[in-house]
């Protein structure tokens, strides 16, 4: 029995890792991919805009 103990966390770990991964997949794009995008993009633009370039580095 200790075979059956020492191959219980790597089949449980590999199935939690299998459902993440699956998750992962699932989530990407879908109907709030448009507003995330526009979130990402405000955020950068807002992070760009707080810059203000070194004198010289033209």
């Amino acid at each position: 029995m200790d075979y059956v103990s020492a191959l219980v966390p790597p089949v449980v770990m590999a199935v939690f890792f299998t459902g993440l991964i699956v998750t992962i997949v699932k989530t990407q794009g879908g109907a709030n991919k448009a507003k995330e995008d526009a979130a990402v993009d405000a955020a950068i633009t807002r992070a760009e805009a707080g810059q203000t370039p070194k004198p010289g580095s033209a």
